[in-house]
């Protein structure tokens, strides 16, 4: 950036923080100097001093509400973010000596229920490696594996990428799990699991053969014998979505979502869903109660006597 104006050389200097001493990552400091480019747009347009020192709350708002009818939710709880670290940033390096942005409110997000597979879409999902005649059968086994282990584990997709082949456990039907915040945890591997892992490892092997760059200690290979990157497990799980259910909006989530919601309807009790899926908090794993009841209440509005008697008043 050059040095144009006091809000132009302020953002800079929280670029350099954010690189330097947050070591955030060239995408994290691009969106919120891009927001904050945004920011000094507006009080630049609106005639007002381009310096933090002399903005308010006031300005911060007005700034927020003429982005508000074009900008989702998500959308400005980011940009309320970018501004709220700004000046957080601004304080600590004494360069205002009050915050504007504390009194900001973060934008509520509705909560969506998950989506999921239905039980018999589940089993089509799973069907579909083995019948995919043309793929070379150790990718057929791979796939089959990933999809058994996300489905029965409820793994994250970054869990599931970073796994290695010493996590897991076959004999004790169990696999290690890194998961958020460097949390360790242990999940148990289902019957299917454990059968489509011994079917792979052995055609893992030619898989690792294939490339010099090679990671011996990854579980998930690709074609070329490298570890299988997120992008490339949602690939997969995508196109056995789009094979097996008709669903090419499947998501590795959603293969979590599935996992939750199957294991509540089983009569599983959300402590051990919460231990299963490594959720911090009670409340996220409750969501899947909101799920379970509205396919109780389309059950009983289809099934129950009083439901169909009351229909059928008129």
């Amino acid at each position: 950036m050059s040095a144009t104006d006091p809000l132009h050389q302020q953002i800079d200097a929280f670029a350099q923080y954010l690189a330097d001493e947050r070591r955030s990552s060239a995408r994290t400091v691009e969106t919120y100097i891009r927001d904050l480019q945004s920011f000094r747009d507006y009080v630049r347009e609106q005639g007002l001093p381009a310096d933090a020192r002399k903005l308010d709350i006031v300005v911060l708002r007005g700034f927020l509400s003429s982005l508000f009818s074009s900008n989702q939710a998500s959308t400005m709880k980011k940009k309320v973010s970018a501004i709220r670290s700004f000046f957080k940033f601004l304080l600590k390096r004494q360069i205002i000596d009050q915050n504007p942005a504390s009194g900001l409110r973060t934008p509520k997000i509705a909560k969506s229920l998950p989506r999921f597979l239905t039980v018999d879409q589940a089993f089509r999902v799973m069907d579909s490696p083995p019948k995919e005649g043309k793929r070379a059968k150790p990718l057929k086994a791979r796939d089959l594996a990933l999809l058994e282990t996300l489905y029965g584990t409820g793994v994250r997709v970054s869990e599931l990428a970073s796994m290695n082949l010493g996590h897991c456990e076959l004999s004790e039907s169990a696999a290690r799990v890194l998961g958020k915040g460097g949390k360790e945890r242990i999940v148990p591997l289902g019957r299917s699991a454990v059968e489509a892992l011994q079917t792979y490892l052995p055609e893992r092997l030619g898989l690792l053969a294939k490339s010099k760059a090679a990671d011996p200690d990854a579980l998930w290979l690709s074609r070329n014998g490298r570890r299988l990157s997120v992008r490339q497990v949602q690939n997969i799980v995508r196109r056995h979505g789009t094979l097996g259910a008709g669903r090419g909006d499947l998501h590795p989530h959603a293969m979590r979502h599935t996992c939750a919601t199957h294991l509540l309807d089983a009569g599983a009790d959300l402590r051990s869903i919460q231990e299963l899926l490594g959720h911090s908090s009670l409340s996220t794993t409750q969501r899947y109660t909101h799920v379970s009841v509205d396919r109780l209440m389309e059950v009983y509005d289809r099934a129950h006597p009083l439901a169909r008697d009351k229909a059928g008043d008129g």
